[in-house]
């Protein structure tokens, strides 16, 4: 079954062929320099899961089923450097019956990705709201936001004009990028820009490592080793209430 397969599949974990055996692999961890815990937001049916889906299997679902309670996932990407970052991707359900499930994810999240609809008016104009609570359950901690607009290969149906959200953005001194998981636009752009941001944030020092909070960590590095490195699937698991 599909979930038998998700179950079986690799998570979060290299294979390297150093074995005596070479029909053998044999299981190491993974090698990144920084995680960096990040986490959906805004209203339901938005697209935030189907974002995250693209950006970690590549591909677009016609089915998705609605989130419940908090959905996870990973992936390892570069920054501009080279310094490899494992994302923790926290996918939050937008309805209230939930919110009071998906607050406590906020406090350990170094960065926010508030996404809207194009095509529903009323999910921008929500956007201060969830930026206002992101921020009260986040805070004393820094953090990172990117204001993303989804389905924009519906463009008969589109109801946001790009510079109204892009004043918004403006308002909050954040980024703006607009995006379609169906068509695979600026998918990749929208998590890569902000981590990116995240990580120039550490590099300067604003951003910092800090005891009891797993916003930012350091990774895991083996620099004593030279393995032939294969990337896993990103890993998956659902919460709920």
């Amino acid at each position: 079954t599909d979930n038998n397969k998700r179950e079986g599949r690799r998570r979060n974990f290299y294979y390297a062929s150093h074995t005596k055996s070479e029909e053998t692999p044999v299981m190491v961890e993974p090698i990144f320099d920084y995680q960096f815990r990040l986490i959906l937001i805004g209203d339901s049916t938005v697209g935030k899961s189907s974002l995250l889906k693209y950006f970690t299997d590549g591909k677009f679902f016609e089915i998705s089923d609605p989130t419940v309670g908090v959905d996870f996932f990973a992936r390892l990407i570069e920054v501009s450097d080279g310094t490899r970052i494992k994302l923790q991707l926290w996918d939050t359900a937008g309805q209230e019956r939930f919110r009071s499930i998906t607050r406590s994810y906020y406090r350990n999240s170094v960065g926010a990705l508030v996404v809207f609809d194009v095509c529903n008016k009323k999910s921008l104009e929500h956007v201060p709201m969830w930026i206002m609570e992101a921020k009260r359950h986040i805070e004393p901690h820094k953090s990172v936001f990117i204001l993303v607009g989804t389905k924009i290969d519906m463009e008969e149906e589109r109801e946001v004009k790009t510079e109204d959200a892009l004043s918004l953005a403006n308002f909050y001194n954040i980024k703006y990028i607009e995006t379609s998981s169906v068509k695979g636009i600026n998918v990749e752009e929208a998590f890569r820009s902000i981590t990116q941001e995240v990580y120039d944030k550490v590099q300067n020092g604003e951003f910092k490592i800090e005891e009891g909070w797993d916003g930012i960590k350091s990774g895991y590095s083996r620099p004593n080793h030279s393995y032939n490195i294969m990337e896993a699937e990103p890993e998956k698991s659902g919460f709920c209430c």
